[in-house]
């Protein structure tokens, strides 16, 4: 009766919304590193809400690398205000994270995103969305906001995370990657980041978007539409990656958008992990 009368499609589950015990906090780093580095978390909407357990394992990840997560006081991000054109509601919100990130953020202290609709609303949004008196701060925010993976591949570069920190476990990994990211980073530093692991392949499904597009698949009205557009590379991809499965060693397919996970399990059948989740999942044990 819900989906009915909100326009839900009946072929989808309503997503649920889970108690979440992740709030601004700091993380006890478990290794014992001689230095610790720091890094701030933006806990996003879509993570908090539904799920808590990522950034739990993300917390987990960095820990484990020897790095602090510390989640600073802030709003959501205004992203699904600005896909339904509410541009008013998004300006304030963005207004607001930049009065509480702009005096902690910075480019040795980044603010690191794990979906990445909404960490890369800060660069791409925010700064033409708010007032000319947040415009410099918006800037400044923007440059220091970074995707999980660009991120972390900073810090490979700079030689503080390597791969002998993973194990040699052999993997087969397939990305398929979120629209957004697509759009305005690429995937290259994901595939790049899940290749660190010594035995990992990783495979860049040559898709364009899953489907889902934030809410639009989840609506009655577009549902058929959500899925013929899976089917046309990714759907077909993720069931030949499963079924050609052969070998002793786990197959993974990974995407970093939570819709496009959701969209993977709807049309599939198959769970498809955040790169995070098989990141963690490749960690040395004695870490």
């Amino acid at each position: 009766m819900l989906k009915r009368i909100a326009g839900f499609a009946l072929e989808r589950e309503i997503p649920r919304i889970k108690r979440s015990v992740i709030s601004n906090q700091r993380s006890a780093v478990s290794n014992q590193q001689s230095t610790v580095r720091k890094v701030y978390l933006f806990l996003d909407e879509f993570t908090k809400y539904n799920e808590p357990e990522l950034a739990q394992t993300f917390i987990s990840l960095m820990n484990k690398l020897g790095y602090e997560v510390i989640i600073p006081k802030h709003v959501q991000s205004g992203r699904a205000a600005i896909s339904k054109g509410c541009l008013k509601q998004a300006r304030a919100y963005a207004e607001k994270n930049i009065r509480l990130l702009g005096g902690l953020v910075s480019a040795e202290t980044p603010l690191v995103g794990i979906e990445p609709s909404c960490i890369l609303t800060f660069r791409d949004e925010y700064p033409d969305i708010v007032t000319e008196k947040y415009r410099n701060a918006a800037q400044t925010l923007a440059k220091n906001s970074l995707l999980y993976d660009e991120f972390l591949m900073r810090e490979v570069e700079a030689g503080r995370i390597t791969k002998e920190q993973f194990s040699d476990m052999a993997a087969e990994i397939w990305l398929h990657g979120h629209c957004h990211q697509k759009a305005l980073v690429g995937v290259e530093k994901t595939a790049a980041l899940l290749a660190l692991p010594t035995n990992t392949t990783v495979h860049v499904i040559p898709s364009g978007c899953c489907g889902m597009a934030g809410s639009f698949g989840y609506e009655q009205a577009h549902y058929r539409t959500s899925i013929a557009i899976g089917e046309m590379i990714l759907f077909p991809a993720v069931r030949e990656a499963v079924k050609a499965h052969k070998t002793d060693h786990p197959v993974f397919v990974a995407a970093p958008g939570i819709s496009c996970r959701t969209q993977i399990h709807d049309g599939t059948g198959v769970t498809a992990l955040h790169p995070i989740e098989i990141l963690y999942r490749l960690l040395k044990t004695d870490l």
